[in-house]
C-alpha cells in the first residue's frame, strides 16, 4: 500500500481494503497462474468472490450489492492490483461491477435491475460491455452493429472484438445503432443474455501481449433477437449514456496505473537491495538511486493526481476532461516507470516468472483500453 492513506479512504474502507487483501492474497492470488494457463478466470472464483462481498460493493442492497460507493470498488479494486492481479481478475471485476452493473443501475427499469443485479453480485451472472468493433474502436459514433425492429423488439446483427468478459459473460451490454440517425443519435444500448440466445456466437479467446489471465473475445450477433425489455435506458440515448459513464472508467484505468507504478518502484528498490554487481549492491550505484528517486516521484506524483479525481469523483464534482487527463498522464507515466524498473531487473526482467516482466506487458494496453490515447488528448485539447 502507499505509506500514507488517501484522503478518500476512511476507516471503513481501510477495513474493506484489509478483508478484500486477507480473501485476493489467500484464495484468489495462487490461481493466477491456472488463470492464465487457461486463459480466463474460472467460475468458482466468480462465486467466491460473490460470497464474500467483492463483487458488486457498490451496488444498492436491495439489489444484492454491497450498499456502497464507487469508493468501495475503487479500494477493492486496488487490493487486486496490488496482489497482481489486474491484468486478471483485476480487469474482469472492474467490467464486471464498476461499470456494467453500474450502467444498469443508472440507466435500468426496476425490473431489469432486479433481473440481473442480484445474479451478477452473486457472481452467477458475469458481465460485459461490448463497444469496440474490427471497424470501430475509440469512435464510438461510428458502430456497424445494427439493431432493427422486429415483433416485440429488435434483430441484432453485427460483430464486436477486444471484449473483455467475452467469453465467460452471460449478460453483454451492446453499443449498437437502433435509429437511421448518423452519429452518436441513433446509438443505444442493448443487453443480451447469452444463454440460449440464437445468432449469438463467442470467436476466439484472443492471444494477447499480457493480460493472459483475463478472456478478450471475439462476439458475433447475427439476428439475435433482443426482448424490447431489453433496451437500456431511452433508445437512441446510449452514446450520451457511454459518455457520462466514461469518466468513471477512465479514473478506474488511472487509478490501476498509479498502484502498478508503487508496486513497480516497491519491487525494484527489495531487488537491487539483495542483488549484487561488483561487489556491492546494486542499490549502491548512483545509477540506480537517482533512476528510483524518478519513478518514486512520479509514482508520488500520480498518486496525488488520482487522490484528488476520487475525492471530486465521490462529491459528484468529477468532469470529462480531468479524468481524460488522468488516464492520459498515468498511463502514459506507468509504462515509463514500469519500464525503467524492469532495466534494473537486467535479463531477469525479461523473465515472466518475475512480477516486474508481467507489469511490463499488462500494462501496455492501458494506453489504449477506456479510449486511446490520443482521443484523451483531442478531449482535452476540445476544452482549451
Amino acid at each position: 500500500m502507499s505509506a500514507e492513506r488517501s484522503p478518500w479512504i476512511d476507516d471503513e474502507l481501510a477495513m474493506l481494503q484489509e478483508h478484500a487483501a486477507r480473501f485476493i492474497n489467500g484464495e484468489l492470488a495462487p490461481r493466477r497462474e491456472q488463470w492464465e494457463r487457461d486463459g480466463q478466470v474460472d467460475r468458482e472464483s466468480w462465486a467466491q468472490a460473490g460470497a464474500v462481498g467483492i463483487l458488486c460493493a457498490s451496488i444498492p442492497s436491495e439489489y444484492g450489492g454491497g450498499g456502497g460507493t464507487l469508493a468501495h470498488e475503487a479500494a477493492i479494486h486496488q487490493e487486486l492490483s496490488r496482489a497482481g492481479l489486474g491484468g486478471s481478475f483485476g480487469t474482469g471485476n472492474a467490467i464486471h461491477s464498476a461499470i456494467v452493473a453500474h450502467y444498469i443501475l443508472a440507466y435500468g427499469t426496476e425490473e431489469q435491475k432486479q433481473r440481473w443485479l442480484p445474479a451478477m453480485a452473486r457472481g452467477e451472472l458475469i458481465g460485459a460491455i461490448a463497444m469496440t468493433e474490427p471497424g470501430a474502436g475509440s469512435d464510438l459514433q461510428n458502430v456497424r452493429t445494427r439493431a432493427t425492429a422486429a415483433q416485440g423488439g429488435w434483430l441484432l446483427s453485427g460483430a464486436k472484438t477486444f471484449i473483455s468478459n467475452g467469453q465467460s459473460a452471460g449478460l453483454i451490454v451492446v453499443v449498437a445503432r437502433t435509429g437511421a440517425d448518423a452519429g452518436g443519435k441513433g446509438v443505444s444500448l442493448l443487453v443480451v443474455e447469452t444463454d440460449g440466445a440464437e445468432g449469438f456466437r463467442r470467436g476466439r479467446n484472443l492471444e494477447k501481449l499480457g493480460m493472459h489471465g483475463q478472456d478478450t473475445s471475439e462476439l458475433f450477433f447475427e439476428d439475435v433477437f433482443v426482448p424490447a425489455g431489453n433496451l437500456l435506458g431511452s433508445e437512441g440515448g446510449g452514446f450520451a449514456q457511454l459518455m457520462h459513464q466514461l469518466a468513471w472508467e477512465r479514473t478506474i484505468i488511472a487509478l490501476d496505473a498509479v498502484v502498478n507504478m508503487e508496486q513497480a518502484v516497491a519491487l525494484t528498490t527489495g531487488y537491487v537491495r539483495e542483488r549484487k554487481a561488483f561487489g556491492k549492491p546494486l542499490f549502491d550505484f548512483q545509477n540506480t538511486q537517482f533512476v528510483l528517486a524518478d519513478c518514486a516521484t512520479q509514482a508520488s506524483v500520480g498518486r496525488a493526481f488520482v487522490d484528488s479525481l476520487m475525492v471530486k469523483l465521490l462529491a459528484g464534482e468529477l468532469d470529462a476532461v480531468t479524468a481524460a487527463k488522468a488516464k492520459l498522464w498515468c498511463t502514459e507515466t506507468q509504462c515509463k516507470v514500469i519500464d525503467a524498473c524492469q532495466q534494473l531487473f537486467g535479463g531477469y526482467g525479461y523473465m515472466a516468472e518475475y512480477p516486474i516482466a508481467r507489469m511490463f506487458a499488462d500494462a501496455r494496453v492501458s494506453r489504449v483500453y477506456g479510449g486511446a490515447n490520443e482521443i484523451m488528448k483531442l478531449i482535452i485539447a476540445r476544452a482549451l
